[in-house]
This record gives C-alpha cells, structure tokens and sequence, in this order.
C-alpha cells in the first residue's frame, strides 16, 4: 500500500532552526495553521481516507484540519513522536560546543547529541509505526502527519540506506511537503520525496 507522509507545520521555533524533539512542544505560527488548513484541502482532493498522526501538539495541530476535512478520526501514533535530541533540545547548533556538533556533523549515530535517543533505535521505531499503519489500514488511503528528522531516519531504515547519512542522503523535509511511499510485507519504494502541495494539486 501507499503512505502519504507529512512533516507538521512550521512552529515558533523554525525561523532560528531551534532543535524540536520528542521532548518540545513549540507551537505552530500563523503560517503553520495556513499550511494545515492547505494540507485538508490537499487531503480532500487526493481522496485521504484515514489521517494518523504523532501525539505531539504541533502534529496534531497540523493533522487535525485534514481529518475533520475528511470527516475521519485522528488516530495518534505514539511510536511516531520526534527524536529526542538531548542537550540540543530548544537549542541551535550555535548554541552548543563546536566540537559536539562536529561529531553529529560527521556521524550522528557514532556521536549523537549527549542525552539524545540513539538514531537507530529511532529509526527502527518509525519503521514499525509505519508498517503498523499499513498492516492495519490495508485499503485506505493514509496521511501521516510526523517529524522531519524521525521520518528521515525512518526512510532510510525502510529503503535498506544507512542510517548515519540520513543528513545528506535527505537533507530536509518541508513543512506539509508530501512524501509517497509504497510498502509491501518485506519491500518499501520511495515514489516521491519532500513535494511541495502546489505540486501536488490534482490536475
């Protein structure tokens, strides 16, 4: 089946690129409750029939429009909360010791924000969430509404590319940017990567 992933909308925190993690709660901006209502529409017309979404305020937020549109439940996933980024959380790279961010630079999984959840066990805990929803949702048509660095990591555990290049491999995902991919019982395939909604809109 396929998946409609989405990052939530742009919070309070994204002009100075403060790390959000599994622990913030930044709140989202006149813009990322536009993007949301932009999302429901999109959702509307792309024949969404099921919305999931991680439990965090700012997903939810941003996940809500889409459902209510739909006139379907919002289901929350737990599994699919943002990474925790230890000492960075609510902080900018400039915040914290040069040599800290050199190490994550180089390797985020050999070195890792102090304090933060291990990148693997990160992405290994995106990828069950994701194929959860599939196993469960068969013949629906799922948005899932999640976390920019979460969802990478989880993309590249799902597409067999490792984990420690998720930076490069996929530099960012955009606010309510759509992400298709497809799942079978032990396959996955990326069919679109990070497209904005405007080139998405249904022809």
């Amino acid at each position: 089946m396929t998946l409609l992933l989405a990052r939530h909308g742009q919070t309070v925190w994204h002009a100075e690129n403060r790390y959000a993690g599994g622990a913030s709660d930044p709140d989202l901006t006149d813009e990322g409750r536009a993007q949301a209502d932009r999302l429901a529409r999109w959702a509307v017309d792309r024949g969404v029939t099921a919305v999931v979404s991680s439990p965090q305020p700012r997903a939810v937020a941003t996940a809500a429009p889409a459902a209510a549109a739909l006139g379907v439940e919002l289901a929350q996933c737990p599994e699919l909360r943002e990474v925790g980024f230890g000492i960075a959380e609510g902080h900018t790279l400039d915040e914290l010791d040069p040599a800290v961010v050199a190490g994550f630079r180089a390797d985020p999984v050999a070195h890792p924000f102090p304090g933060a959840e291990p990148p693997v066990d990160a992405a290994q805990r995106c990828v069950t969430a994701l194929r959860a929803i599939a196993t469960a949702r068969p013949d629906d048509t799922v948005l899932v509404v999640a976390h920019n660095t979460l969802l990478r990591l989880g993309l590249c555990a799902l597409l067999g590319l490792p984990v420690a290049r998720y930076r490069q491999v996929f530099p960012r995902l955009d606010n309510v940017a759509i992400t298709e991919i497809a799942l079978g019982p032990d396959t996955a395939a990326l069919l679109s990567f990070n497209v904005p909604l405007s080139a998405k809109e249904p022809t």
